[in-house]
């Protein structure tokens, strides 16, 4: 038991200090994470990979998520930790929704693409629409995203019709 907690410690400590170095890169939009949130992030991570039933080995997701988020019209200085933490508990239980067939990468950029296009920054949505029927189109075997890298793909399973110019133009001429 000891060895175990003596293990996390250390991979909190890791994960901690990854995250504070992307402040070099996250304050030229403003966002910048204390040790108190790195900290937190990193008890997040142990915490969710538990839940999950996932091991990680090298590097964590953390950074990635931080590098894919940061500049994102919905991110700010107020909502950047607990922004931080709700995307990387989303980014595990998707990997293992989507039965680890999609990449890291692919999976961060048809999350940012959605949380930023479809979502408008609402992680509900996100979670319980966009990354619920792409995880269905992959266990049903579509892998069309791997052409793609995860670019344009909610599009081709979106049941919702989007309030665009068009269906604009159509409903107004309705009624007339």
């Amino acid at each position: 038991m000891e060895q175990k907690s003596w293990l996390e410690e250390m991979n909190r400590k890791t994960l901690a200090r990854q995250v504070l170095e992307t402040n070099c890169y996250t304050q030229k939009y403003g966002l910048v994470l204390r040790e108190e949130d790195a900290a937190l992030l990193a008890q997040e991570r142990t915490n969710v990979l538990k839940a999950e039933r996932r091991v990680e080995f090298g590097q964590s997701i953390m950074p990635k998520i931080i590098y894919t988020f940061c500049d994102s019209s919905y991110v700010n200085q107020d909502n950047y930790c607990d922004s931080l933490a709700r995307l990387q508990e989303i980014f595990y239980q998707y990997k293992n929704e989507m039965e680890d067939e999609i990449t890291d990468d692919e999976l961060l950029e048809f999350m940012r693409e959605q949380f930023e296009n479809v979502c408008c920054g609402d992680f509900g949505y996100l979670e319980g629409t966009c990354l619920d029927i792409f995880a269905q189109a992959i266990r049903a075997g579509y892998s069309g995203y791997r052409e793609s890298g995860g670019k344009g793909e909610f599009e081709k399973f979106d049941i919702v019709r989007r309030w665009d110019r068009e269906l604009y133009l159509e409903a107004l001429m309705d009624l007339f």
